[in-house]
């Protein structure tokens, strides 16, 4: 048995990478848990020794060597279970390696099956994991098809290495733009945030470290090529690519596109931003079901308020409220009817000025102008 082990100890050590001290020391306890399980109290006694080099195993007693027929079956078959455990462990690290180098990557795969909605992809060596909250709207795939899907988790189980795959996650439209770009793999082209909103759409900002180079041009491609390849792997998804600027309101103005702004007005303490626009422009600003402006606000990090420029009511256009008065409201963060709403009569009085009457009469002055609006509104609307 001693060179058949020894053959099988090289093999492992050569090709699954586990040094031959480190198997023979799992052998070697391995022996030694199934000789006290075979000989009881006897077992206590025993000692096992492996020759590293020939690989002959002993059995010792009370320090003397013992030649037992039981012991060389025993042998024999703990050899074989810890060869077959070791190859299994190499193989499980060594995918899980494999797959933590390639996180936040994309790989391709076969759809094996699918099970309660997850898609099981064969990637090989191993199966990865597509949970119906990472799938696409857009993707329809059947057992047998390709499918290619950013590496989203690599966790280690007791089965083994488990790989989560997204098509969902922002990530993958980075890296597709990393593929088609080479712009952006040479580093002349940075993504500068990606949000999404999978199958429907997306929104890439970039810039340029070369001012010879146009940042989107690039990512556009000859004729829309590069982005057109882009969409058609994400299953006709809509992808806006804007120009990053370190101007804030140029950035919001970027991120709002198509829809042209007509005045933005920035709240740096509450990171909020009143954006007005004409009223053509208002269903292009917001998108269908409020898609353009979330996502704009996502990629902004600041929360946007759209209005269109006919339901704007100045703050000195309410009864009683002064050109002055209208300076102080803005100067103290009130800068529309909206936050004037909002604000309690205890708000105002805080403000330099405004007396507790005055702010009763001006909250007052915001609910009757806002009443008045909804009724010519419902006017219009009849």
């Amino acid at each position: 048995m001693n060179q058949e082990l020894k053959s099988s100890l090289e093999y492992i050590e050569k090709e699954k990478g586990i040094t031959k001290e480190v198997l023979l020391e799992a052998l070697r306890q391995a022996l030694i848990s199934a000789c006290r399980k075979t000989y009881g109290s006897q077992g206590e006694d025993i000692e096992i020794k492996v020759d590293p080099i020939t690989c002959d195993i002993r059995l010792l007693k009370n320090g003397e060597e013992v030649d037992d027929v039981d012991f060389g079956r025993i042998a024999a078959q703990t050899a074989k279970q810890v060869i077959i455990q070791k190859i299994r462990e190499a193989e499980r690290e060594s995918i899980f390696d494999e797959y933590t180098k390639r996180l936040h990557d994309i790989v391709t795969g076969t759809v094996h099956r699918i099970e309660k909605k997850a898609i099981i992809v064969d990637l090989g060596k191993t199966e990865g994991i597509l949970p119906a909250r990472e799938q696409s709207p857009q993707d329809h795939y059947r057992q047998g098809d390709l499918i290619r899907a950013y590496v989203l988790e690599v966790k280690k189980t007791p089965k083994g290495p488990e790989i989560i795959l997204s098509r969902a996650h922002a990530g993958l439209v980075s890296v597709l733009f990393e593929g088609e770009v080479p712009e952006i793999r040479e580093g002349i082209v940075q993504i500068r945030g990606v949000v999404r909103e999978a199958g429907a759409r997306s929104k890439i900002a970039v810039t340029s470290n070369d001012d010879k180079i146009d940042c989107v041009g690039s990512c556009v491609g000859i004729r829309g090529q590069r982005v057109k390849n882009i969409v058609r792997e994400l299953g006709g998804e809509k992808i806006d690519i804007i120009r990053f600027s370190s101007d804030l309101e140029t950035y919001i103005r970027n991120a709002m596109a198509p829809a042209e702004l007509a005045e933005i007005h920035l709240r740096k303490e509450e990171e909020s931003a009143n954006i007005l626009v004409q009223d053509d422009q208002l269903s292009l600003a917001i998108g269908k079901k409020g898609q353009n402006v979330r996502l704009a606000s996502k990629l902004i990090g600041w929360r946007l308020d759209v209005r269109s420029m006919s339901q704007r009511v100045p703050l000195d256009a309410l009864e009683g409220v002064g050109g002055k008065t209208a300076d102080l409201l803005r100067e103290h963060g009130i800068q529309s009817l909206k936050d004037l709403l909002k604000a309690s009569v205890e708000d105002l009085t805080k403000i330099p000025g405004i007396g507790e009457k005055s702010a009763e009469k001006i909250i007052a002055a915001a609910h009757k102008a806002i009443l008045q609006k909804d009724e010519k509104d419902t006017g219009k609307k009849e």
